[in-house]
């Protein structure tokens, strides 16, 4: 296949939002009919985000194929809804630890190994990734001028080289408003591009970050300093939602450019309806729910995608999602009515660790027993389970194992195999792993609302839409669907009888090794716990439908 290749690099300031801009292109280049992926390069040396503290680098996003990942992949997934793999996302660590391994089996023959070549040989192969596809988007982590980044850029400069009218530069900059002068200063942009240019690297496109409108002559102003077209100098303002920044790169003809840059006729504009009427939708709703995330990160990035899943299934059920951190560990018994009043709905957040839990054990009490809607993912419903083992089974010292390896009741364990593996990354149950629902509960009625017959195989019609979900395929008297994990601790089967006779029930089980994989309370107007991380899978266009069924309960 012809494969064409888009760079995009950031100056100035990190934060500018390369990763939507890249996603916005992505979207773009999909509705004129291309193949396209994206992936992300990041100059840090651990060899993936799957043991960096959310606070440094967010959410770690999870991908089908059990790789952990940089939160950017997600708002890849989110707004193209193609599924992304270990070869999307690439760390510093990741390149030397490769190149190095090759050194130690005797690979490059007894050669000196260095930054130029073998370190940038590496990149490249990995920078024109594997498969057929139209476009390569390829974002690099970062900030023009970091030392990290150095050989990233080198090896951009090579490809450019090499691929000719195939390869697109755009770089992402930030034009900022002083106020005491009011004025838009375009001198930080210069400087970036300048700095890119003394890399040996002309920009093809300039994507400018402001917080206000900028108008022709500023552009013109960038056009001429910078040596790009006017054309291709577009602006990237506020918007009310990120999911405007498509719209607006279209509005400016962002696509159209790259396309002429790489020689592409352009054709017609596409119409994007679904994305456009999405739009519409969430313009038009007006009426608000709250819902509080109970958690111990206070940092939206900590739990970007639940928050963006909230988000979309509002939209699709007419109402905007209105979320509240609720600090677990400033969770007591005394002050849990007082920090959960007026919220419709909660979720228990996942995470790692001891920090915070017995706050997510007392709001699950409290919402249990007022009925609140509760939604609980990863150890959010190991909590769940524990809370129901202490005050409902009456086995006051329940806990996890990882919290409390000599708890006597245990009713969340470790894996058998994991008993063993102390080395913490790629130790857990990652990736997509099946789950049978079983008939007639609440989660196999959120799978399979508005459910229609096609091809034999059952497909979730979410809202407008017409994609599939998820599901796969239906077994005996349940329905079969795959989620993704990020865990290394289990609900534990010796208990699940007495879970059952007293009122939780375990409706999603994993075939294969007999693993719960939801817990819910039929009794409960929505009191759900899914061991799997189904935010991973909820996208603009298609959500999840158990982000769907809560916040309709709620609502």
């Amino acid at each position: 296949m012809n494969t064409n290749y888009i760079f995009v690099t950031g100056g100035v300031v990190s934060s500018l939002g390369k990763g939507i801009i890249s996603a916005s292109i992505g979207k773009l280049l999909q509705a004129r009919g291309f193949k396209v992926t994206i992936q992300k390069f990041d100059p840090y040396i651990n060899i993936d985000p799957g043991t960096l503290n959310p606070y440094e680098h967010g959410e770690c996003y999870v991908t089908e194929d059990g790789f952990e990942t940089d939160l950017d992949l997600g708002h890849y997934e989110r707004f193209t809804g193609i599924h992304t793999t270990r070869n999307n996302s690439i760390t510093t660590g990741r390149i030397y630890k490769t190149v190095i391994d090759r050194e130690r089996h005797g690979d490059y023959l007894g050669k000196t190994i260095q930054v130029v070549p073998h370190i940038t040989d590496e990149i490249k192969r990995r920078m024109l990734g594997e498969g057929t596809f139209d476009f390569v988007i390829t974002e690099v982590g970062g900030t023009i001028g970091d030392i990290e980044s150095a050989p990233f850029m080198e090896a951009i400069r090579q490809l450019r080289w090499e691929l000719g009218r195939k390869a697109v530069c755009v770089h992402l900059t930030y034009v900022p408003y002083l106020k005491a002068a009011d004025e838009l200063k375009t001198k930080p942009t210069q400087h970036s591009v300048k700095e890119l240019q003394g890399l040996g690297i002309q920009p093809d496109i300039l994507v400018l970050r402001t917080e206000r409108h900028l108008d022709d002559h500023i552009r013109m102003k960038v056009a001429s300093f910078c040596n790009v077209d006017l054309e291709c100098v577009v602006q990237s303002e506020d918007m009310p939602s990120i999911y405007e920044v498509p719209v607006s790169m279209q509005h400016q003809g962002l696509d159209a450019a790259i396309m002429r840059k790489i020689g592409i006729p352009v054709g017609e504009t596409p119409a994007m309806k679904s994305w456009r009427d999405f739009l519409d939708k969430q313009r038009n709703t007006t009426r608000e729910i709250h819902i509080g995330l109970v958690g111990k990160y206070d940092l939206q990035d900590a739990y970007k995608s639940i928050r963006e899943s909230l988000n979309l299934a509002g939209i699709y059920n007419d109402v905007k999602a209105k979320l509240h951190f609720v600090n677990s560990e400033e969770l007591t018994v005394q002050n849990v009515s007082e920090k959960l009043d007026g919220l419709q709905g909660i979720v228990i957040c996942p995470g790692f660790g001891q920090r915070g839990i017995e706050g997510k054990i007392i709001a699950a009490e409290y919402t249990r027993t007022h009925d609140i809607p509760t939604f609980g993912i990863c150890l959010g419903m190991q909590m769940m389970v524990v809370e129901f083992a202490r005050n409902v089974l009456g086995y006051k010292d329940a806990n996890s194992a990882e919290m409390n390896p000599d708890t006597p009741h245990n009713v969340i364990d470790i894996m058998e195999e994991q008993k063993n593996i102390t080395q913490m990354g790629g130790t857990m149950r990652l990736g997509a792993y099946e789950c049978e629902l079983v008939k007639g509960s609440k989660s196999y009625e959120a799978y399979t609302s508005n459910a229609s017959r096609q091809g034999g195989e059952k497909s979730a019609q979410l809202s407008s839409n017409s994609e599939a979900l998820s599901i796969v395929g239906e077994k005996g008297e349940g329905l079969l669907t795959k989620e993704r994990h990020r865990h290394r601790y289990e609900f534990n089967n010796a208990y699940k009888a007495e879970y059952e006779q007293a009122g939780m029930k375990c409706v999603g089980i994993n075939p294969a090794a007999d693993l719960v994989e939801i817990v819910e309370i039929p009794d409960k107007r929505w009191y759900i716990g899914t061991q799997f991380h189904p935010e991973y899978s909820s996208t603009v266009l298609h959500p999840h439908p158990l982000f769907i069924s809560f916040i309709k309960a709620c609502k």
